[in-house]
């Protein structure tokens, strides 16, 4: 079938991510979304297994998130947030500190996740700064993780992970460690932060999942050891809860599966049920209190430009009002439930080595990377959208989807290893 004029007119301008633009097979062109399915220009649906990227938890084109984003549009699409206030971020602030627990209260809003990491960070160098100590310039950090792609974020990314393993020596060092998942592990870690705690601002993980670095699970346990080892050694704990936050590992907030809080924590992705781009760093009073003074060169001197737009803001409140109704909780159970029955035939597949499950994540990892062009070319001819990523392939629907397409995403899998 033809392609639509503007995929022809657009493609030699577009600058598509994560691929080599020369040798990747072309994008399907979406038209139009709803529920669980894209709609491609030639009229085939595809179940999305991905949420686009994990941000479309509640479903696409929710009623009422869209009639929130109407409304706004017509009061006030955006307003710079330098010297002025506006509604929707003063009420979403306010609904986030009571969302989270212990006193993560202070939010500081941007756009993307990669950025509210990179500003968690800097809260983290100035917060020591702020203080009188000198010397604490880096991050430790985990193998595994994935923080972003803009140039602070990678530094404490995996250094052996593909997406910027060109530019190991370019950019400044962190400290980059094993997981605590049992008593060596801890110990070695413990060791390593009293060598070198003087230098170090912060710890930064992914609670619970490690999800661009692979889709790794880890315990609740990890996360108390971290925080009582942040604490022994004067270092704050950061959590990125970016891919995590919002209901996807099956508590409203990873954290809360191990019942201890960071002193910083980010948020995007879901925030905003998928509509439009919006994150947080979010600190505790420890945190924000060192910021707090007279002097003008102790505060936080960064503002991006839509940070807070109201749009996204009215987007994200909206989004809220369908996580406190509840049902978000027994959607999670269930579409954990048909990922691990649909999945688990695939351990006996060509070439994987685990599968696994948590919450609405669904995981089938092989032995060696997957070809990912390939693989998502068979799963669109399968009715499917399902875009693998290194050593894995996986689902991460949105909450809402309906068991049967749960079933066909699960059914493509199982077919492409071989297994259906």
């Amino acid at each position: 079938m033809t392609d639509p004029d503007w995929l022809s007119a657009g493609a030699a301008h577009v600058w598509r991510p994560y691929c080599q633009m020369k040798t990747a097979p072309p994008p399907l062109p979406v038209v139009a979304t709803r529920g669980s399915r894209l709609v491609l220009s030639d009229g085939r649906e595809l179940v999305d297994g991905l949420a686009s990227w994990w941000t479309a938890c509640h479903g696409y084109n929710h009623p009422h998130i869209a009639e929130a984003l109407r409304a706004q549009l017509d009061r006030m699409p955006h307003v710079m947030f330098g010297g002025l206030a506006h509604e929707p971020a003063y009420r979403l602030a306010a609904r986030l500190a009571k969302l989270l627990p212990g006193d993560l209260d202070h939010v500081f809003f941007a756009e993307s996740g990669s950025v509210s990491v990179e500003i968690a960070m800097k809260m983290a160098l100035q917060f020591h700064i702020n203080r009188g100590v000198k010397g604490r310039t880096k991050f430790l950090a985990f193998r595994g993780g994935y923080h972003g792609d803009t140039l602070a974020t990678m530094t404490v990314c995996d250094p052996e992970e593909g997406m910027h393993s060109l530019f190991a020596g370019v950019m400044p060092s962190q400290v980059i460690a094993d997981l605590p998942r049992d008593a060596d592990s801890e110990a070695a870690l413990d060791a390593l932060l009293a060598a070198r705690a003087s230098e170090i601002a912060a710890i930064l993980v992914e609670p619970l999942v490690q999800g661009a670095g692979g889709m790794l699970f880890h315990p609740p346990e990890v996360l108390r050891t971290l925080r009582r080892l942040a604490d022994k050694h004067g270092v704050l704990l950061i959590f990125d809860e970016i891919f995590t936050g919002f209901g996807r590992t099956g508590t409203l907030l990873a954290m809360q599966a191990a019942g201890i809080e960071p002193d910083i924590v980010t948020l995007s992705k879901a925030l905003t049920g998928g509509t439009l781009p919006l994150s947080a760093a979010v600190a505790s009073k420890r945190v924000f209190e060192a910021f707090w003074s007279d002097d003008a060169d102790a505060a936080l001197m960064h503002g991006p430009t839509y940070m807070a737009n109201p749009l996204a803001c009215a987007a994200a409140n909206a989004s809220l009002d369908l996580f406190e109704d509840g049902s978000w909780s027994a959607n999670v159970a269930r579409v954990s439930a048909a990922l691990a029955e649909g999945l688990e035939p695939c351990r006996a597949g060509r070439g994987v080595v685990d599968v696994r499950t948590l919450g609405a994540i669904g995981v089938v990892e092989f032995e060696a990377p997957v070809a990912v062009g390939a693989l998502c070319a068979a799963f669109a001819a399968l009715g499917v959208w399902i875009r693998p990523m290194g050593k894995v392939v996986y689902l991460t629907p949105a909450f809402t989807t309906p068991d049967a397409d749960l079933e066909r995403l699960t059914a493509a899998v199982r077919r492409v290893t071989g297994v259906g």
